[in-house]
């Protein structure tokens, strides 16, 4: 991770074609320009976190309600 300082107006240039530009800064709290691509796609943090674990969990096999009566029959 890097961490850098920044005052109102400077920027953050990421790849050339990214940049974050500090727009206000109220206490602890920043204001951020971000001036990306339109195919990158940019989420808040709390907001990623929570379609990550949503796409996790529509990964996982679902366990449905009967679904072990298949493990007991015996095939011949």
């Amino acid at each position: 991770m890097l961490a850098l300082t920044r005052k109102v107006g400077e920027r953050i240039v990421i790849d050339n074609n990214i940049i974050l530009t500090i727009v206000d800064i109220k206490g602890d709290s920043i204001r951020l320009a971000i001036d990306a691509p339109k195919e990158v796609k940019i989420y808040r943090g709390e907001l990623y976190d929570a379609i990550v674990a949503e796409n996790r969990q529509s990964a996982s096999p679902a366990v449905l309600p009967g679904s072990d009566i298949l493990q007991n029959i015996k095939l011949p």
